[in-house]
């Protein structure tokens, strides 16, 4: 008993992170499904956001914190694996968020597996957007 009376506090603490994990991944995962492009995992090369003239400061810190955020979340899903949650899922999420190279070819590798595209476009038909575009032209098949 007394290893519950050491860690309760800890675990308390890593339940309710798991509980908001959910909760923000069930409102976030869909809000930016809906607002990437129909061609995003189709097009050839990544239009990246920190190319844009102007502000070069603003584009290295806002990057740096993106990669920061990514980092963290990865530490809590590692956590999350451990106690209750989306341990895998907030892993994803972060890996997603970090940039690295050879990150594009790996969110296109994760789209084709079964059943993500379709749950992609399901979750993008639901809110009256068209379906995204397969890697190599064509849109998948219904």
């Amino acid at each position: 008993m007394e290893f519950l009376s050491t860690w309760q506090q800890p675990l308390l603490w890593a339940s309710g992170l798991s509980l908001l994990a959910v909760v923000a991944t069930l409102i976030a995962v869909p809000w930016i499904v809906v607002r990437l492009p129909h061609d995003y995992f189709s097009r050839e090369d990544r239009v990246a956001w920190r190319t844009s003239p102007g502000r070069p400061i603003v584009v290295l810190v806002l990057g740096v914190l993106k990669s920061l955020l990514g980092f963290l979340l990865i530490v809590l899903g590692l956590i999350m694996l451990l106690t209750p949650g989306q341990g895998i899922l907030t892993v994803l999420i972060g890996f997603l968020l970090m940039d690295f190279p050879g990150k594009y070819r790996v969110e296109r590798w994760l789209v084709l597996r079964p059943g993500v595209l379709r749950g992609l476009n399901w979750l993008r038909q639901r809110r009256g957007h068209q379906p995204f575009d397969v890697p190599g032209g064509s849109r998948q098949p219904e």
